[in-house]
C-alpha cells in the first residue's frame, strides 16, 4: 500500500480560498478579525516554512545533543506560552518549566526503553511536539480554573484558614476541580477516537500509504502518552502553583495586590547558556553537514 501525497504551489493557492471564507464570514459580521486571521496564517506560513528546513536540517546531521537540543526548544516555549495563560499575577514561570520537563521525559523515557520509537529525530521531535502542546493545553485549563476558583471561594479558603486548615487543606478541593478540568478534554477525546475523528498521527500515517491496521497501533500509542502529559501536566503544575495565591503570611493576598505586572521572568541568562553548552558538541557535525553540501 504505497500512496504518493503531494501538494503543490497551485493546491496551495487553491486551498487559500478557504481563509478567505473566515475573511469575509469577519467582513460581513464586522468581527474585527480580519487582520487578525490574515497575520495568523502569514504567521504561520512564516513558521513551517522555517520549521521544515531546521527539521531537514537536523534529519541529515542526525546527533543527538542535536535532537536534545530541539525538545528543549519546544519545552521552553510551550512552558512559557502555559505561563503566560495564568491570569495569577503572582505565578511563576519555573512551575511550568519543571511541569512540562518532568512530565515530557518521562512519557519519552517509557516510549524509548519500551521500544515504541527510537532515539532519533524524526521519531523525537515530532512526539516531543505532540507531548508539550498537549500539556501546555493542560496546564493552561489548570490556571485558569484555578484562579477562577479561588477568586469566587476566597470567603471560604480564608474560613478554613481561620479554623486552623494549612494552605494544602484550604486548596485541596480547589486543587482537585482545577486537575479535573484540565484532564477532562483528553479523556473526552479518547472516548470518541475513531468514532468522531481520526487524530492527527493516524492520519498522517494512512496519507503515508501505512496499512491502517498497522497505523491504529501507532494511534493507541498516542491515545496512552497525550493522556499521561494530560495527568502529569495538570497535577505538577496544579501542586507547584496552588501557593502561588497565598502571601508570606499564608493569607490570600488583598483583591488590590492582585495587580498584573507583566514583567516576565530572570530566566533568559541560565537558559541561553544551557542550550549552548549542549551546543558545542554539535559544531563539529554541523561544519561536517555543511561540507558534504
Amino acid at each position: 500500500m504505497h500512496n504518493s501525497v503531494t501538494v503543490s504551489n497551485l493546491s496551495l493557492v487553491f486551498a487559500f480560498a478557504l481563509v478567505m471564507v473566515s475573511v469575509g464570514i469577519s467582513l460581513k459580521e464586522q468581527l474585527g478579525l480580519t487582520k487578525d486571521v490574515l497575520w495568523s496564517v502569514c504567521r504561520a506560513i512564516v513558521q513551517l516554512v522555517i520549521v521544515g528546513y531546521v527539521l531537514k536540517f537536523i534529519f541529515n546531521i542526525n546527533n543527538t545533543w542535536l535532537t536534545i537540543l530541539m525538545t528543549l526548544f519546544i519545552i521552553v516555549n510551550a512552558s512559557w506560552n502555559a505561563y503566560k495563560r495564568d491570569p495569577n499575577p503572582h505565578s511563576h514561570y519555573w512551575n511550568s518549566l519543571v511541569a512540562l520537563l518532568v512530565g515530557t521525559y518521562i512519557v519519552l523515557g517509557v516510549l524509548i526503553l519500551s521500544g515504541a520509537i527510537k532515539l532519533i529525530p524524526s521519531q523525537i521531535i515530532p512526539i516531543t511536539g505532540m507531548i508539550a502542546s498537549n500539556g501546555m493545553v493542560a496546564m493552561g485549563l489548570c490556571y485558569k480554573t484555578m484562579n477562577a476558583a479561588f477568586h469566587d471561594q476566597r470567603q471560604q479558603v480564608l474560613e478554613k484558614l481561620a479554623l486552623g486548615a494549612d494552605v494544602k487543606l484550604a486548596s485541596q478541593a480547589i486543587l482537585k476541580r482545577s486537575i479535573k478540568t484540565a484532564m477532562q478534554p483528553s479523556i473526552d477525546s479518547i472516548k470518541t477516537v475513531g468514532l468522531v475523528s481520526l487524530p492527527g498521527m493516524m492520519s498522517g500515517l494512512i496519507f503515508a500509504g501505512v496499512d491502517p491496521v498497522y497505523a491504529i497501533r501507532y494511534q493507541i500509542m498516542v491515545s496512552f502518552m497525550l493522556l499521561a502529559t494530560t495527568g502529569f501536566g495538570a497535577v505538577i503544575s496544579g501542586y507547584l502553583s496552588y501557593r502561588n495565591y497565598f502571601n508570606d503570611r499564608q493569607r490570600p493576598p488583598p483583591t488590590s495586590d492582585r495587580i498584573k505586572t507583566g514583567a516576565p521572568p530572570a530566566w533568559w541568562g541560565s537558559c541561553f547558556v544551557s542550550m549552548m553548552l549542549i551546543t558545542i558538541p554539535v559544531v563539529p557535525d554541523v561544519f561536517k553537514a555543511v561540507q558534504l553540501s
